[in-house]
Protein backbone atom coordinates (compact mmCIF):
# COMPACT_ATOMS: atom_id res chain seq x y z
CA UNK A 1 0.00 0.00 0.00
CA UNK A 2 2.68 2.23 0.90
CA UNK A 3 4.45 1.44 -2.56
CA UNK A 4 1.56 1.87 -4.32
CA UNK A 5 0.72 5.45 -2.54
CA UNK A 6 4.27 6.77 -3.23
CA UNK A 7 4.08 5.78 -7.28
CA UNK A 8 0.55 7.66 -6.94
CA UNK A 9 2.12 10.74 -5.32
CA UNK A 10 5.19 10.78 -7.86
CA UNK A 11 2.41 9.80 -10.74
CA UNK A 12 0.65 13.58 -9.46
CA UNK A 13 4.19 15.33 -9.53
CA UNK A 14 4.74 14.66 -12.88
CA UNK A 15 1.06 15.26 -14.17
CA UNK A 16 1.58 19.06 -12.00
CA UNK A 17 4.72 19.75 -13.86
CA UNK A 18 3.20 19.28 -17.24
CA UNK A 19 0.08 20.99 -16.65
CA UNK A 20 2.38 24.28 -15.38
CA UNK A 21 4.80 23.93 -18.51
CA UNK A 22 3.97 26.40 -21.09
CA UNK A 23 5.80 24.29 -23.54
CA UNK A 24 5.70 20.02 -24.45
CA UNK A 25 8.11 18.53 -22.19
CA UNK A 26 10.00 15.24 -22.85
CA UNK A 27 10.42 12.22 -20.09
CA UNK A 28 14.13 13.00 -20.22
CA UNK A 29 13.06 16.77 -19.00
CA UNK A 30 10.96 15.53 -16.26
CA UNK A 31 13.33 13.10 -15.05
CA UNK A 32 15.52 16.30 -14.37
CA UNK A 33 13.25 17.92 -13.43
CA UNK A 34 11.61 15.66 -10.41
CA UNK A 35 14.77 13.90 -9.85
CA UNK A 36 13.43 10.45 -11.14
CA UNK A 37 15.30 7.76 -12.89
CA UNK A 38 13.98 6.64 -16.03
CA UNK A 39 12.96 3.37 -15.65
CA UNK A 40 10.25 4.90 -13.13
CA UNK A 41 9.34 7.77 -15.01
CA UNK A 42 8.87 5.52 -18.44
CA UNK A 43 6.13 3.59 -16.30
CA UNK A 44 4.62 6.96 -14.68
CA UNK A 45 4.33 8.29 -18.59
CA UNK A 46 2.89 4.97 -19.45
CA UNK A 47 0.24 4.92 -16.77
CA UNK A 48 -0.86 8.40 -17.42
CA UNK A 49 -1.28 8.19 -20.94
CA UNK A 50 -3.25 5.05 -20.68
CA UNK A 51 -5.31 6.71 -18.16
CA UNK A 52 -6.02 9.79 -20.35
CA UNK A 53 -4.38 12.61 -18.28
CA UNK A 54 -1.34 13.09 -21.16
CA UNK A 55 -0.58 12.20 -24.84
CA UNK A 56 2.33 12.98 -27.42
CA UNK A 57 2.38 16.02 -29.17
CA UNK A 58 1.68 14.80 -32.91
CA UNK A 59 4.58 11.98 -33.87
CA UNK A 60 7.12 13.76 -31.23
CA UNK A 61 8.46 12.74 -27.89
CA UNK A 62 7.47 15.84 -26.44
CA UNK A 63 4.21 15.10 -23.72
CA UNK A 64 1.65 17.78 -23.39
CA UNK A 65 -1.64 17.39 -21.65
CA UNK A 66 -5.24 15.07 -22.92
CA UNK A 67 -7.76 17.01 -24.48
CA UNK A 68 -9.91 16.09 -21.62
CA UNK A 69 -7.57 17.19 -19.16
CA UNK A 70 -6.80 20.24 -21.33
CA UNK A 71 -10.88 21.22 -21.10
CA UNK A 72 -10.82 20.90 -17.30
CA UNK A 73 -8.15 23.40 -16.97
CA UNK A 74 -9.82 25.95 -19.65
CA UNK A 75 -12.90 25.57 -18.04
CA UNK A 76 -11.57 26.85 -14.58
CA UNK A 77 -9.56 29.11 -15.77
CA UNK A 78 -12.51 30.89 -17.82
CA UNK A 79 -15.03 30.64 -14.75
CA UNK A 80 -12.19 32.74 -12.80
CA UNK A 81 -11.83 35.19 -15.54
CA UNK A 82 -15.43 35.61 -15.88
CA UNK A 83 -15.92 35.95 -11.65
CA UNK A 84 -13.07 38.69 -11.54
CA UNK A 85 -14.34 40.68 -14.38
CA UNK A 86 -18.02 40.56 -13.60
CA UNK A 87 -18.13 43.64 -11.49
CA UNK A 88 -16.27 45.86 -14.35
CA UNK A 89 -18.64 44.96 -16.75
CA UNK A 90 -21.63 46.12 -14.17
CA UNK A 91 -19.05 49.62 -14.16
CA UNK A 92 -18.68 49.70 -18.27
CA UNK A 93 -22.21 48.99 -18.98
CA UNK A 94 -23.29 51.91 -16.15
CA UNK A 95 -20.75 54.40 -18.01
CA UNK A 96 -22.17 53.77 -21.43
CA UNK A 97 -25.70 52.61 -20.98
CA UNK A 98 -24.61 49.71 -24.05
CA UNK A 99 -24.34 45.89 -23.77
CA UNK A 100 -20.69 45.28 -22.15
CA UNK A 101 -18.59 41.69 -23.28
CA UNK A 102 -15.50 40.03 -21.98
CA UNK A 103 -14.53 37.68 -24.64
CA UNK A 104 -11.36 35.90 -25.16
CA UNK A 105 -8.88 34.32 -28.01
CA UNK A 106 -10.25 31.15 -28.78
CA UNK A 107 -8.93 28.89 -31.91
CA UNK A 108 -8.02 32.23 -33.82
CA UNK A 109 -11.89 33.58 -33.27
CA UNK A 110 -13.69 35.58 -30.53
CA UNK A 111 -15.42 33.80 -27.63
CA UNK A 112 -17.48 35.68 -25.69
CA UNK A 113 -17.47 34.31 -21.78
CA UNK A 114 -20.07 37.16 -20.38
CA UNK A 115 -21.90 39.82 -21.27
CA UNK A 116 -24.02 42.65 -19.25
CA UNK A 117 -27.50 44.61 -20.09
CA UNK A 118 -29.57 45.90 -17.96
CA UNK A 119 -30.74 48.36 -20.00
CA UNK A 120 -34.90 48.36 -19.91
CA UNK A 121 -34.58 48.84 -24.22
CA UNK A 122 -36.96 46.76 -26.05
CA UNK A 123 -34.82 46.06 -29.28
CA UNK A 124 -31.27 44.42 -27.40
CA UNK A 125 -28.13 43.21 -28.87
CA UNK A 126 -28.70 39.17 -28.73
CA UNK A 127 -27.16 36.86 -26.09
CA UNK A 128 -23.81 36.37 -26.86
CA UNK A 129 -22.43 34.44 -24.17
CA UNK A 130 -20.59 31.00 -25.24
CA UNK A 131 -20.43 32.49 -29.03
CA UNK A 132 -17.62 32.64 -31.37
CA UNK A 133 -17.09 35.74 -33.74
CA UNK A 134 -14.21 36.24 -36.58
CA UNK A 135 -11.33 37.94 -35.47
CA UNK A 136 -10.93 40.76 -38.50
CA UNK A 137 -14.48 42.53 -38.40
CA UNK A 138 -15.05 43.77 -34.37
CA UNK A 139 -13.46 45.73 -32.09
CA UNK A 140 -12.96 42.88 -29.99
CA UNK A 141 -11.42 40.34 -32.54
CA UNK A 142 -8.64 43.25 -33.19
CA UNK A 143 -7.77 43.52 -29.53
CA UNK A 144 -7.31 39.88 -29.55
CA UNK A 145 -4.96 39.90 -32.71
CA UNK A 146 -3.35 42.94 -31.54
CA UNK A 147 -2.41 41.36 -27.96
CA UNK A 148 -2.72 37.94 -28.71
CA UNK A 149 0.29 37.22 -31.35
CA UNK A 150 -2.20 36.38 -33.93
CA UNK A 151 -0.82 35.88 -37.58
CA UNK A 152 -3.03 37.91 -39.37
CA UNK A 153 -1.92 36.20 -42.43
CA UNK A 154 -3.15 32.81 -41.26
CA UNK A 155 -6.51 34.45 -40.91
CA UNK A 156 -9.72 33.95 -43.49
CA UNK A 157 -10.96 37.78 -43.95
CA UNK A 158 -14.15 37.36 -44.71
CA UNK A 159 -16.32 39.50 -46.18
CA UNK A 160 -19.35 40.80 -44.04
CA UNK A 161 -20.56 43.91 -45.58
CA UNK A 162 -18.82 46.94 -47.43
CA UNK A 163 -16.83 47.85 -43.99
CA UNK A 164 -15.60 44.85 -43.48
CA UNK A 165 -11.39 44.54 -43.79
CA UNK A 166 -10.38 41.73 -46.19
CA UNK A 167 -7.08 43.47 -46.90
CA UNK A 168 -3.84 41.75 -45.30
CA UNK A 169 -2.09 45.12 -45.11
CA UNK A 170 -5.05 46.82 -44.16
CA UNK A 171 -5.54 45.28 -41.19
CA UNK A 172 -2.20 45.04 -40.38
CA UNK A 173 -2.35 48.55 -40.49
CA UNK A 174 -5.70 48.99 -38.13
CA UNK A 175 -3.83 46.37 -35.64
CA UNK A 176 -0.35 49.22 -35.39
CA UNK A 177 -3.47 51.75 -34.60
CA UNK A 178 -4.59 49.73 -32.24
CA UNK A 179 -1.38 49.03 -30.49
CA UNK A 180 -1.15 52.91 -30.58
CA UNK A 181 -4.48 54.32 -28.83
CA UNK A 182 -4.78 51.24 -26.74
CA UNK A 183 -8.60 50.37 -27.85
CA UNK A 184 -10.18 49.21 -30.93
CA UNK A 185 -13.17 50.12 -32.93
CA UNK A 186 -15.89 47.98 -35.07
CA UNK A 187 -17.55 50.25 -37.18
CA UNK A 188 -20.21 48.01 -38.65
CA UNK A 189 -17.90 45.75 -40.02
CA UNK A 190 -19.71 42.05 -39.27
CA UNK A 191 -23.32 43.37 -39.40
CA UNK A 192 -24.98 46.62 -40.11
CA UNK A 193 -26.28 49.02 -37.48
CA UNK A 194 -23.82 47.29 -34.70
CA UNK A 195 -21.08 49.11 -33.65
CA UNK A 196 -18.72 48.38 -31.32
CA UNK A 197 -15.38 49.46 -29.15
CA UNK A 198 -12.60 47.42 -27.10
CA UNK A 199 -10.00 47.22 -24.80
CA UNK A 200 -7.42 44.58 -23.83
CA UNK A 201 -6.67 43.90 -20.55
CA UNK A 202 -3.97 42.37 -18.39
CA UNK A 203 -3.85 40.08 -14.84
CA UNK A 204 -1.53 41.28 -12.22
CA UNK A 205 1.46 39.70 -13.82
CA UNK A 206 1.05 42.10 -17.01
CA UNK A 207 0.06 38.62 -19.25
CA UNK A 208 -2.43 39.60 -21.54
CA UNK A 209 -5.62 37.74 -20.87
CA UNK A 210 -8.70 39.36 -23.02
CA UNK A 211 -10.63 41.79 -23.91
CA UNK A 212 -13.52 44.04 -22.86
CA UNK A 213 -15.93 46.65 -24.71
CA UNK A 214 -18.91 47.46 -25.55
CA UNK A 215 -21.47 46.93 -28.47
CA UNK A 216 -24.51 48.63 -29.74
CA UNK A 217 -26.90 50.13 -32.58
CA UNK A 218 -25.16 52.42 -34.74
CA UNK A 219 -27.74 55.32 -33.99
CA UNK A 220 -26.13 56.22 -30.52
CA UNK A 221 -22.89 55.00 -31.04
CA UNK A 222 -21.45 57.84 -33.69
CA UNK A 223 -17.62 58.12 -34.31
CA UNK A 224 -16.88 60.76 -31.46
CA UNK A 225 -18.72 59.01 -28.76
CA UNK A 226 -16.75 55.32 -29.84
CA UNK A 227 -13.57 57.30 -29.20
CA UNK A 228 -14.62 58.76 -26.32
CA UNK A 229 -15.92 55.52 -24.89
CA UNK A 230 -12.94 53.80 -26.08
CA UNK A 231 -10.71 56.53 -24.02
CA UNK A 232 -13.07 55.95 -20.71
CA UNK A 233 -13.07 52.03 -20.98
CA UNK A 234 -9.56 51.53 -20.77
CA UNK A 235 -8.95 54.00 -18.30
CA UNK A 236 -11.23 52.38 -16.17
CA UNK A 237 -9.92 48.91 -17.32
CA UNK A 238 -6.37 49.57 -16.79
CA UNK A 239 -6.90 51.01 -13.21
CA UNK A 240 -8.59 48.41 -11.92
CA UNK A 241 -7.29 45.21 -10.21
CA UNK A 242 -8.26 42.42 -12.05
Amino acid sequence: MHRQNKSFSKGLQVLKEIMRSTKPLTANVLCQRLTIDKSTMSRLVTTLMSEGFIEYKDDSKEIIVSDIVRKIINKDDREKIVEKTSALLDEIFYLTNEASYLGILDNNATLYLNQVDKSDRVIKTRDSIGLNAPLHSGAFGKILIAFGNVNIEKLELTKFTSNTITSVTKLKKEIELVKERGYAIGDEEHEFGLKSVAVPYFNKQNQFVGTIGISGLSVRLDEGTLHLYGQKIFQLVSSSNL
